[in-house]
């Protein structure tokens, strides 16, 4: 048993007490009393005592976890394969390194055990998975870049990990074209019996050309790092600037976008620049905007209307000003031209409006739906092509409850891979596969200093509980945390949420500006 494990799984459980603590001793108990529910400042300050036992006895649990696991482990040894193994393995090969591939790899070595007869080649352009929901978080200088970002081949154990980029797919020669990044010339060429499709999504700006060329995208770490530099670069300038017009313009920073990505950067950027001015007295508070643009009559569309509200005004009291019912209909390097008519002054957009499918699947001669995503069966099964599966932001998986499909959030994608996973190994064993259901859990989206908003579906009857303000912030970083890979990767994060509470965010510059 590895001490990683151990740590990882104590500090899991310690963080999943406190979303438990909230429930149960906040609100269930006083329900079950007769009394309302104890989320108030006072109530939470009396019920106290009891989250340090959650978190104590949490951490209990996780100590005890791995040790159990493993006795079970030697008690029910994993099955041997039904035959002999083949000569030569069976070839899994998956190509994505985000949630959905990487956890279909994780869940494809757990599932085959000691079974040798299948080997597992993870392909993906980064060599790290991005915890994608602190991404905000990053470009607010709040967290450390690396510190959201798991090494592959660290998580991997038995996978073969292949950085590279994939060029092509050969449904027919039953291969994929390799594209790698050491500067080479020639292709090459990976062959498969199984393949894996989790090739997530790109930013879609919807044709507009300029747009695509001005603004900033927010996918990536880098993405989010470069805003973080773009946006101390432009205080530095504003810092010497003595014309009124120019520094207003340096300090107006534009979000495309009012989904779950622009309003978590809205909040962070928000935070960021105003925190900022205190290391740039010579600028005013007055003179910083940040201003989110959104296409529907409210933002967070995927959350209740009550918690969109919420968002809104909370924002909106921080500083953040919203254009709804609008879109961007064009851009310069100093300007965002919106519909209905206004030209904001800006040399900050950042693009959150839209994503499509990987622009790989266009080549794949298979049936996409309209958005672009690869059309499966409820097993994931790609139909006409045996041994070919898609998942996540890629595919669109029938939902039979809603009667679309699923939508492409990280809760969907890592139990669409624990089903693959389960369902490939059933295929290569001759099994029956079984489709993939899976009903939301809810939603959290965090808005600013220590806010949030959170949506919570029973188990049991499916109503929606909703949080909002320090409670829900409390209840997003303790869930996020727990589902942070890695023990380390913990550690460093709660170090930093830590060091936040008492100290100003990071001003480095880790990229430097050109001087002009």
């Amino acid at each position: 048993m590895r001490t990683s494990s151990v740590g990882d799984s104590i500090l899991t459980c310690a963080a999943l007490a406190i979303p438990a603590w909230s429930v149960i001793t906040l609100i269930v108990a006083p329900l079950l009393g007769g009394h309302p529910p104890a989320w108030t400042a006072t109530g939470m300050r009396a019920a106290f005592p009891a989250l340090v036992g959650w978190i104590l006895s949490g951490g209990v649990v996780g100590a005890a976890l791995p040790a159990l696991v493993a006795l079970r482990m030697r008690r029910k040894p994993v099955a041997a394969p039904a035959s002999e193994p083949a000569a030569e393995p069976t070839r899994v090969v998956i190509v994505g390194g985000g949630f959905a591939g990487m956890t279909t790899a994780l869940q494809l070595e757990a599932g085959l055990g000691s079974d040798q007869s299948v080997s597992i080649t993870l392909v993906s352009e980064a060599n790290a998975l991005l915890f994608t929901p602190m991404l905000a978080e990053v470009a607010g200088s709040s967290i450390e870049p690396t510190h959201i970002s798991s090494p592959l081949r660290t998580s991997l154990r038995r996978t073969k990990v292949v950085r590279a980029r994939v060029n092509g797919v050969d449904l027919e020669q039953r291969r994929i074209e390799l594209r790698a990044y050491d500067g080479e010339t020639e292709p090459r060429y990976l062959d498969y019996d199984h393949l894996v499709l989790a090739l997530g999504a790109v930013s879609n700006f919807f044709g507009q050309e300029n747009i695509r060329r001005v603004a900033m995208d927010f996918k990536s770490l880098t993405d989010a790092i470069r805003i973080r530099n773009h946006v101390i670069a432009l205080f530095d300038r504003a810092d010497r600037e003595s014309n009124d017009a120019a520094r207003r313009r340096l300090l107006t920073f534009v979000v495309a976008g009012g989904g779950f990505a622009g309003v978590e950067l809205a909040g962070a950027l928000n935070d960021f620049a105003r925190g900022m001015l205190i290391d740039y007295p010579s600028l005013d508070d007055a003179e910083v905007r940040v201003i989110v643009v959104h296409a529907r009559e409210r933002v967070l569309p995927e959350l209740s209307p009550s918690l969109a509200r919420y968002a809104l005004s909370r924002m909106s009291e921080r500083g953040v000003e919203f254009r709804l019912n609008t879109r961007v209909a064009d851009a310069t390097s100093t300007a965002v031209m919106l519909d209905p008519a206004e030209e904001i002054a800006s040399h900050t957009l950042v693009w959150t409006a839209g994503t499509a499918p990987n622009p790989l699947l266009e080549k794949l001669g298979v049936g996409r739906d309209k958005r672009g995503a690869v059309i499966v069966e409820g097993s994931m099964a790609i139909a006409g092509h045996a041994g070919v599966w898609a998942l996540g932001d890629c595919a669109a998986i029938p939902d039979v409850i809603s009667g679309g499909t699923y939508p492409p959030t990280a809760q969907h994608a890592l139990r669409e891979a624990a089903a693959l996973a389960r369902n490939l190994i059933s295929s290569i064993r001759q099994q029956p596969l079984t489709n993939f259901t899976f009903r939301s859990l809810g939603a959290l989206c965090v808005i600013g200093h220590q806010t949030a908003c959170a949506e919570i579906r029973e188990p049991l009857t499916g109503r929606k509980i909703l949080f909002s303000g320090v409670f829900a912030w409390l209840m997003w970083r303790a869930i996020y945390l727990s589902k942070l890979p890695g023990f380390e990767r913990k550690v460093r994060v709660l170090v930093d949420w830590v060091t936040e509470l008492f100290f100003p965010r990071d001003t480095v510059q880790t990229i430097e500006q050109p001087w002009t």
